[in-house]
């Protein structure tokens, strides 16, 4: 029962999102009624609104009835902090909480769920309307924030002097890379109209200087040239044909020695324990005409295929898991 109610919990914290609760509690606690007004709403479902925030974990609440964000919720559900990640939520909750209701269709045709019942293709309405793209933009930074901060830590960047990230949208990942190793250079590699978002991000943090937009298409153009290309949350929205012409363009244009970085959810191998891998794949369903989820080893077998001699699966914390390939010397 808790499974099968669990989309009310999560209706729970995406609604408090896009009303901007978590911000709205970032100069400090507020009782109910103040809080309430601050927000717009009914005063029939608010109290047990904020009260189940409570219970779920996401509030805190005196013994005056004032109301206060968890350290959590400050750290990564205010608008104003650098940690935000509720660019994610905010499109899990205006676009794929709708279209998971359609599950069971997508099971039984094999067909996408969301714009493309329309005939509209996904990204291409994306890229079209700039607050879409902007959305978008910041999801990508939302869910790639903690990825690329283990990853500027795990990897041996001491090694290499350029890294290129492929599908950067902000360029979230390269900028915290370089940020942690000033000895780095590179940049980004997305389709032209994300520059803009790109530029910004990159120019707030600093390092316009070190790191540059690359425009193009992966599915068309050649890929940059740089010690490192890395790919995140790429290979798992296309079909097996185009993971592998991806990851073999990749080996074309690093250098000797370069190494490919790929990170997803990779479902275990044994496909029994990651959870979160296998309902990405079924989101994948649900958003594309042939992406799916891979385990560690599908990646290892199709990085040995392109030509990549040292291979090898590290966790990155949480569901996600990096694939690194290291090109022939």
């Amino acid at each position: 029962m808790h499974l099968a109610q669990a989309f009310m919990a999560s209706k729970t914290l995406l609604s408090a999102v896009e009303l901007g609760l978590f911000t709205a509690l970032a100069a400090g606690p507020l009782d109910g009624e103040a809080l309430r007004r601050l927000l717009g709403l009914h005063e029939r479902g608010a109290r047990d609104f904020f009260d189940a925030l409570v219970a779920l974990g996401m509030l805190a609440r005196d013994e005056d009835g004032r109301y206060a964000n968890t350290a959590e919720a400050a750290l990564y559900l205010d608008r104003g902090k650098a940690g935000y990640i509720g660019g994610l939520l905010e499109m899990l909750n205006g676009r794929l909480y709708g279209y998971w209701g359609s599950l069971g269709e997508a099971l039984r045709t094999g067909l996408p769920q969301n714009e493309a019942k329309s005939g509209i293709d996904l990204f291409a309405a994306l890229y079209a309307d700039p607050a879409r793209l902007a959305g978008f933009a910041r999801a990508m930074t939302g869910v790639t924030l903690p990825i690329a901060l283990a990853l500027a830590e795990k990897f041996p960047w001491e090694r290499y002097k350029s890294v290129v990230d492929i599908g950067t949208a902000q360029g979230c990942l390269p900028v915290h890379v370089a940020a942690a190793h000033p000895h780095l250079a590179g940049g980004g590699f997305d389709l032209p109209p994300m520059r803009g978002e790109f530029e910004a991000y990159v120019g707030a943090h600093g390092l316009a200087g070190r790191l540059k937009f690359h425009p193009g298409d992966f599915l068309c153009d050649p890929l940059p040239a740089a010690d490192i290309l890395v790919m995140g949350h790429i290979l798992h929205d296309w079909d097996l044909p185009t993971k592998q012409a991806l990851i073999a363009k990749a080996f074309a244009a690093l250098p000797r020695g370069g190494a490919l970085l790929v990170y997803d959810m990779m479902i275990d191998d044994a496909r029994r324990e990651n959870a979160a891998g296998l309902l990405m794949s079924l989101n994948m369903l649900i958003e594309t005409a042939g992406g799916f989820d891979y385990t560690g080893a599908d990646c290892l077998a199709w990085l040995r295929a392109a030509g990549f001699a040292e291979t090898r699966v590290e966790r990155l914390g949480g569901p996600h898991s990096l694939a690194i390939g290291i090109k022939p010397s």
